[in-house]
């Protein structure tokens, strides 16, 4: 990822497995705006295709992803025209 990317919210999922990430992504993006940016730290690299898919599957955009270290850094940004969070 080239761009930094500010995020809105971030969640802190470092040490959780899945699918606890994905799980604590899709409440927590329940609660922010439309176009609101939630950043995903988490050091299992499974999310790496976990939340890609969980982006297709429910409407968000999955921006992309950044490593520190062993930590990834994704990031998400909800989806405008309508609720589609599972």
């Amino acid at each position: 990822m080239d761009v930094p990317i500010r995020a809105d919210e971030v969640i802190d999922a470092v040490g959780l497995y899945c699918p606890v990430p994905i799980i604590r992504t899709a409440e927590r993006i329940k609660r922010m705006p439309a176009g609101g940016i939630l950043k995903v730290l988490s050091d299992d690299r499974v999310i790496l295709i976990d939340m890609p898919a969980w982006c297709r599957s429910t409407g968000h955009t999955y921006l992309g992803h950044a490593q520190n270290g062993r930590e990834y850094h994704l990031f998400v940004k909800k989806h405008r025209a309508r609720e589609t969070t599972r």
